[in-house]
């Protein structure tokens, strides 16, 4: 039995639940624990020179997969940040967690959300304090900073003369933090609308938005507040966003208190454009809460966990549950199936001393193609509910089925024993802290605690070590990888603004096995040929002729990032790219890996030309406020779009460009040659290859991606999916890092428009 990943963390956890493990949109692996919460990134779609963190696995076998991991944490402070009772001396305003500081949630943002296009954390810690992280050069070793005390601002917009009620309202208990709704419009804008849900004790929900900002990182800023109850507000989870009509969305907020009550406030966003004067529409979005009636009437028991999820074709399923009982919730809709609600009770299986059915649950996971759930418990056994979208049922569909809920338990008794040199018995208890799905399919990822709970001495308990495993709990067939590498391609949407390593992380896994990547790569190759049609000929832009005013520069950046950005072809153009490196890399056939380079090759350069004609169209339309110091960096783009191999239509726009031109300036003939100065001996560099620079006594200089200009200085950005590099942007570095060409106005924001890789679409990570 394969294990793809056994590292032992030496920490404890004290709030189990079904987010303790969580993915970000970045593709990163979020552990809560009790002071700190380790970010984990799978080295699956990551090449960059700096090796991963931990490679090697723990057991008795290799797998025949690895999965190495890069890993940073984020630890905030251990002390209070807010003293409550200096505060309010009220009795109901005091806090026992502030006796010992620990962490007891987190919330991830969507991607694509910070200047750098990264995400941003929340974090709650048991004082009922939430704080804001992001990451700073390098969000996959390197340090996240606090951007934020997001509990000063709670207190700061309290709107009651009442102190107790305030400070009631301030005591965070819950958050979530919504996906990003597509609103059907192409190229997506360039906004955020999602949002940060904090349920406090005073029984309310209050929403914020983030606010992107250069300097800080950024902030979020208040939208509205929602009375629910005269209870804490225990559990926060979002239902996907559902578009009924271009502009307008809606998504459920489910919530439960601390009577085991259980909720919903219905969020309906619409979307408004309020400017058409620029390169691209402005757009407002205004939002209205409404409360639902309960879906469950309170019953003093405790809920333990909320989450959604989505099976496909029909209304997303609510999964709530309380001790002993798993309950279902699904809305009518237009589609067959049931709905109201469903209770299912657990049974206790019998792996260990400490096997009970009133265990917390704590992961949820929802297998795509055999439309059943998996539930882990506190004791360390899985639940698995089968036909979710019909009829749910604990029988499975066919007899002999080995996904069931003892079957699924033994393998994680047996992984547990594999990974344990010392061995296990029945008075060894695998405590499954957080569970999630790695591929929505047969591989799971959880961490776990082995614990003696009848054995009183010390020693035992003054060892806490956690297990983080990840493994197939069954085999995948090739036709089901096949499907799985359709998918991936099928109705992509830029809107979610997750990075391609995290829509990629499941096929990116199955290409990874020997046998089956020589089985399924010529399928695959035949997928990632189906290049879908280029959109970006649909672009138009109005030519600019309000000359050089505060407006023009932003609209340039706005414009260049929702066009570089938004387009859906380019992402899967982007997305194919990855997965033929990949499988050129994997590929042992020297024939099967030259029809890899073939199709990799293709979408480079189908890539390549539709960059260069936003880029054409963008300057085409800023002729009249083009300067004498952007003629290099223009006749740089338009040489480009001349070379042999780029569309005709493409061709004939950079000339159109080139002659406007010509007519407006008279060039220098030094200009128009291209060529740059060896930054080692000051010789001429033309401009024969737009990915290296070679001068004639042999030095070698790598060029910037997004500029084409030589890269002589230290200060640049890497990506971390094809490893290309690039200048940084003027708001981290200073103008004199550019070469003496470059030092345009257009070059400075294009570098800031673009916060990921052209070519793949990731992040860029400063390494120096």
């Amino acid at each position: 039995m394969a294990i793809y990943t056994s590292l032992a963390v030496t920490t404890v956890i004290l709030h189990p639940s079904e987010r303790c493990l969580q993915w970000s949109d970045d593709g990163q692996a979020c552990i809560t624990t009790k002071a700190t919460v380790h970010i984990m990134t799978p080295d699956s779609g990551i090449n960059f020179s700096t090796p991963p963190d931990i490679k090697a696995l723990r057991g008795d076998e290799q797998g025949e997969q690895t999965l190495g991991w890069f890993r940073t944490m984020i630890e905030p402070a251990r002390g209070q940040t807010h003293i409550w009772p200096s505060i309010c001396q009220d009795w109901g305003a005091i806090t026992l967690g502030s006796l010992d500081v620990s962490l007891r949630g987190v919330a991830c943002s969507p991607s694509n959300l910070t200047s750098r296009g990264r995400c941003v954390i929340a974090i709650l810690n048991s004082n009922a304090e939430v704080s804001l992280w992001t990451a700073a050069k390098n969000h996959l070793k390197g340090e996240w900073t606090n951007i934020q005390d997001v509990t000063s601002l709670l207190l700061d917009t309290a709107s009651s003369e009442d102190i107790i009620r305030n400070t009631l309202r301030a005591q965070v208990t819950s958050l979530a933090w919504s996906k990003q709704p597509d609103y059907r419009i192409t190229p997506t804008p360039i906004l955020d609308s999602s949002m940060l849900a904090l349920g406090n004790r005073a029984g309310c929900i209050e929403f914020f938005r983030f606010n992107r900002n250069n300097n800080s990182g950024g902030s979020l800023s208040y939208i509205h507040t929602e009375p629910l109850s005269d209870h804490w507000i225990t559990h926060l989870s979002w239902a996907p966003w559902i578009t009924h009509a271009v502009g307008h969305c809606e998504s459920l907020l489910a919530f439960s208190t601390d009577n085991g009550s259980v909720g919903l406030v219905k969020v309906t966003q619409n979307l408004q454009s309020t400017s058409n004067v620029g390169f691209v529409p402005e757009y407002t979005t205004s939002a209205v809460f409404d409360v639902q009636g309960p879906i469950c009437e309170a019953d003093k028991r405790g809920v333990t966990a909320v989450a959604w999820v989505q099976p496909p074709g029909r209304n997303p399923i609510l999964v709530y549950t309380k001790p002993g009982l798993v309950y279902l919730w699904s809305w009518p809709g237009s589609e067959p199936g049931w709905n109201g609600t469903r209770a299912f009770p657990l049974q206790t299986q019998k792996m260990s001393i400490g096997s009970s059915a009133i265990s917390p649950v704590s992961g949820v996971s929802y297998v795509l193609h055999r439309d059943a759930l998996i539930l882990s418990l506190f004791d360390g056994t899985l639940h698995v509910i089968h036909n979710m979208t019909v009829e749910p049922t604990w029988s499975p569909p066919l007899a002999g089925d080995i996904l069931t809920s003892t079957e699924l338990s033994r393998t994680t008794r047996t992984l547990f024993a594999k990974v344990t040199p010392a061995g296990i018995s029945n008075l060894d208890v695998n405590r499954i802290g957080g569970m999630m799905s790695y591929d929505s399919q047969s591989t799971l990822i959880w961490i776990y605690e082995a614990l003696r709970p009848a054995d009183f001495g010390y020693k035992n308990e003054a060892q806490h070590e956690c297990m983080l495993l990840t493994a197939p709990f069954w085999q995948l067939d090739d036709e089901t990888v096949l499907h799985t590498a359709s998918e991936a391609f099928a109705d992509i949407s830029c809107a979610s603004g997750s990075a391609p390593i995290h829509h990629l992380r499941a096929l990116m896994l199955h290409l990874r096995s020997n046998a089956r990547f020589t089985a399924v790569c010529p399928q695959v190759l035949e997928i990632l040929s189906q290049v879908p049609s280029d959109q970006t000929t649909a672009i138009v832009l109005p030519s600019w002729t309000q000359g050089s005013n505060d407006d023009l520069r932003p609209q340039l950046r706005k414009s260049l990032t929702t066009h570089l950005f938004g387009w859906p072809n380019l992402l899967s153009l982007r997305m194919r790219l990855s997965i033929a490196d990949l499988c050129w890399k994997l590929c042992k056939d020297p024939e099967m890996q030259a029809q890899c380079g073939q199709v990799a090759q293709r979408l480079l350069a189908a890539i390549s030309h539709c960059v260069l004609r936003i880029l054409v169209r963008h300057l085409r339309a800023i002729i009249p406020v083009i300067t004498t110091p952007d003629i290099p960096f223009v006749l740089r783009e338009v040489v480009q779009s001349l070379l042999p191999g780029s569309p005709q239509d493409l061709s004939d726009e950079a000339q159109a460009l080139s002659d406007a031109l010509t007519a407006s300036f008279s060039i220098d003939p030094a200009i128009a040659a291209l060529h740059e100065h060896c930054p080692a001996c000051h010789t001429e560099v033309p401009l024969h290859d737009i990915t290296r620079a070679t001068c004639p006594n042999g030095h070698a200089w790598a060029r910037c991606t997004v500029t084409s200009f030589i890269l002589s200085t230290s200060k640049v950005r890497t990506c971390i999916g094809c490893s290309r590099k690039a200048l940084l942007p003027l708001a981290t570095s200073d103008e004199s890092q550019l070469p003496v060409a470059a030092q345009s106005w257009i070059v400075r924001d294009l570098l800031e428009a673009v916060h990921r890789c052209l070519f793949c679409g990731n992040s860029f990570v400063e390494i120096v």
